[in-house]
């Protein structure tokens, strides 16, 4: 016998959609009718696209509701708005896997609020080309896969989205994993593979960023979190930040003062992610803190 669907008790709905007038009232109207409290909204127009976007955290108070009944019921709201529209249940873990090189500051922070709480989901594995995090995977009692890159490259990016799918994860972080993704590999994982890339985007791209940012003597280094797709380091920005730092700083002093950059905007990156405070707007995102 199939299980009962479970009573909505905490979830967000996320939307875009042409702006127009109406929209905030006819979503209120719609939760308070379904007997829905709202906990947070937030709502943003693009003056530029002309798209309206919009995050509301609810909560419902009738026991019997389910969210698959609130879905099948918000179905007219949306269409009268061509909404493009999810509702998620806030209770649900997510799948996670990490992926990894060799610079493991990342990894070590993701895990680490995980274990804490801080990050909401479900850590299924970590994957690495390299064997050097294995023992800090299984500290924390993570699955550890390793795939090291070989000539035959597409076989083991092959096996790697194989390991995605069959440990059901929805959000892939790349934690400083010095890997290009295929093209095939982007379009499958699409809105949902997160990288960090160890500068502040678009300056200094490419290897040794804090070299080249060290010969150019700036005085501002950063990270940025964005999603990836096959134009290498130019997907959807979702964060960023800075360190401020001087000319007494030599570029190994830049490099540490970096990492600690990296791990801040990547942990808040997927933490935005799985708080579903993303949207996607023509190439960039709205992010509702």
């Amino acid at each position: 016998m199939a299980p009962k669907p479970k009573p909505s008790r905490d979830a967000v709905l996320t939307l875009s959609c042409p702006d127009k007038t109406g929209i905030v009232h006819a979503v209120a109207a719609f939760l308070h009718a379904q007997g829905c409290n709202i906990l947070d909204s937030a709502q943003y127009g693009d003056p530029d696209t002309k798209r309206f976007f919009m995050r509301v955290h609810f909560e419902s108070m009738r026991p019997r509701m389910t969210l698959e009944q609130l879905r099948a019921r918000f179905g007219s709201v949306a269409a009268k708005f061509t909404m493009v529209w999810q509702m998620h249940d806030m209770e649900e873990r997510p799948g996670v896997i990490i992926l990894v090189s060799k610079f493991d500051h990342c990894l070590h922070d993701l895990l680490y609020r995980h274990r804490n709480g801080e990050l909401k989901c479900r850590i299924t594995s970590v994957v690495s080309n390299h064997m050097d995090a294995y023992q800090l995977a299984a500290s924390y009692g993570i699955a550890f896969h390793y795939l090291p890159v070989t000539k035959e490259k597409a076989k083991q990016e092959k096996k790697l989205l194989e390991i995605i799918r069959e440990e059901g994860a929805e959000l892939v972080v790349l934690a400083r994993y010095m890997q290009i993704l295929s093209r095939k590999a982007c379009k499958a994982l699409s809105g949902r593979i997160v990288n960090i890339h160890h500068s502040f985007l678009p300056s200094f791209k490419g290897a040794r960023p804090y070299h080249q940012a060290h010969a150019r003597g700036v005085k501002l280094i950063g990270a940025t979190a964005h999603f990836v797709t096959d134009d290498l380091d130019e997907g959807p920005i979702i964060e960023q930040d800075t360190e401020r730092v001087d000319h007494k700083f030599t570029a190994e002093e830049m490099v540490a003062a970096g990492r600690d950059v990296e791990r801040l905007v990547l942990a808040r990156a997927v933490r935005f992610y799985l708080e579903r405070r993303v949207l996607m707007n023509n190439g960039k995102t709205v992010v509702f803190r």
